[in-house]
């Protein structure tokens, strides 16, 4: 089961927190993937497809708790992608074209509601359920171990827009994106995403997410230490190359016995232990010094070669 579907079938057993909320979820769902026909005087009926059998089970769980209305179901199986595709038929009623506008999909007198209808999402729970009946409807959201990515595909730019106002009511911000006629509505960051899930309902899947972005976390911060430590390991040494030939230019110079004994010790071990970093060195020292110190016995070795090179070419 993909994860897409794992938080659709969380959402599917989510219970409104109004006796409203259930209109508000069945509105949403038939408006975001049902199609609705006319024919005259009154005369619709709506198909609703969706390949997600917890999207179907609440359409006809909600349709049947709310309305008397007939829902044929129809399920088909794809062989070539290894689904099933729900139908649900919503023929011809008497009664259906009033259903359609306490669900707030018509307007008396004006044909379909261009918009999410706001008498149903007045209140926050309500436009909590109107949110969760969309992403279960249209909603995908990518596996949190790769990418964070949640979207939702709406036709209708007002009605994409005020399904944004609800997001944003509910403390989300989403980005729109139109796509050959449709609308999508996305988001990609995680703190954005996780609070979509807690609050159309998703705490389970929400906590998952969760789980994953700690362990990315943990993962980046391995790897950050490893290639800093990487790097230091790289810059001590190339440091240490440039010492041993600053010690090899010195012998010739000077001669390691004629060096004060600070100096002297610095380019024994040095040679010794060609790895250690400064830090490290200094603890072999007699008795033990510290990087600044070791770094400025370094600078006074320099300054003694190149003094004596100096000399040499005058």
């Amino acid at each position: 089961m993909s994860f897409t579907a794992q938080v659709k079938d969380e959402l599917s057993r989510v219970e409104g927190e109004c006796p409203r909320c259930a209109y508000a979820e069945l509105s949403a769902i038939t408006r975001v993937c049902g199609t609705l026909s006319f024919r005259g005087s009154g005369r619709y009926s709506i198909r609703v497809a969706t390949e997600t059998g917890a999207v179907a089970r609440t359409m006809i769980k909600l349709t049947h708790e709310l309305f008397d209305l007939e829902t044929p179901l129809t399920v088909r199986h794809s062989n070539l992608h290894n689904t099933r595709n729900y139908l649900i038929e919503i023929p011809e009623q008497d009664q259906l074209e009033g259903d359609l506008e306490e669900l707030g999909i018509l307007e008396r007198g004006h044909g379909i509601t261009p918009g999410v209808p706001q008498a149903l999402v007045r209140r926050d729970c309500c436009k909590r359920a109107f949110v969760r009946g969309a992403f279960m409807a249209g909603g995908f959201i990518a596996d949190p171990r790769g990418d964070f990515h949640l979207e939702v595909a709406v036709t209708g730019e007002r009605f994409a827009q005020d399904l944004m106002g609800l997001m944003k009511d509910l403390g989300v911000d989403a980005r729109l994106n139109r796509r050959r006629g449709s609308y999508a509505i996305y988001i990609k960051s995680f703190d954005e995403i996780e609070a979509l899930l807690r609050a159309m309902g998703a705490r389970r899947s929400a906590q998952a997410i969760l789980n994953v972005r700690r362990v990315k976390s943990l993962k980046n911060d391995v790897n950050r230490r490893v290639n800093a430590e990487i790097a230091n390991q790289a810059r001590s040494t190339g440091a240490a190359a440039e010492q041993l030939e600053l010690i090899a230019r010195a012998e010739r110079l000077v001669g390691l016995r004629a060096l004060p004994p600070a100096l002297r010790e610095f380019c024994v071990l040095r040679r010794a232990n060609p790895e250690l970093s400064l830090a490290a060195l200094g603890k072999r020292c007699s008795p033990p010094s510290s990087k600044s110190a070791m770094y400025h016995r370094v600078l006074r070795l320099q300054q003694l070669v190149e003094e004596r090179e100096g000399e040499k070419d005058h």
